[in-house]
């Protein structure tokens, strides 16, 4: 075979795979809030490296909080501007909005919309999403909640 014509490597067939399973958890599990599911795409065991206040562990605490999102943003919308992956890796840039319509992390509801910058950095391990790291602007989240932004 040709270099044009030669099948895929296992490493790129994994990382397209891992990205593939990434976008299926932000589409169905965040966007269409379908926490029914979220068994499919994350493991059990699953660690939350810088969990937010409340977040309890393995995917039981994940599904917990992000019902606890969907409660207090019942719009809520994430979207992917960048996503890259390598191996078992899959990192991110995107942002999420959402109406502010219940108490979230101290701050009750104040019915102004939102526009949340966030950076993930997600490992997969036969097809689930085993370990997460975010990083969110969570203090230009609170200035526009507060109405500062």
């Amino acid at each position: 075979m040709s270099p044009a014509t030669e099948a895929p490597s296992t490493a790129t067939t994994l990382a397209e795979d891992n990205k593939a399973a990434d976008r299926r958890f932000i589409n169905q599990i965040i966007n269409g809030q379908d926490l029914g599911s979220i068994g499919d795409i994350v493991a059990d065991d699953f660690v939350e490296q810088n969990p937010p206040p409340g977040q309890g562990p393995g995917r039981d605490g994940l599904r917990d909080f992000l019902a606890q999102m969907f409660r207090a943003f019942p719009d809520l919308t994430w979207t992917v501007h960048e996503m890259v992956a390598e191996g078992d890796r899959v990192a991110a840039w995107s942002t999420w909005t959402g109406t502010h319509r219940e108490d979230f992390l101290g701050i009750g509801a104040t019915g102004r919309s939102v526009t949340v910058e966030a950076w993930t950095f997600d490992r997969f391990h036969d097809g689930k999403m085993c370990e997460s790291r975010i990083i969110m602007d969570v203090m230009g989240m609170a200035q526009q909640l507060q109405g500062d932004a």
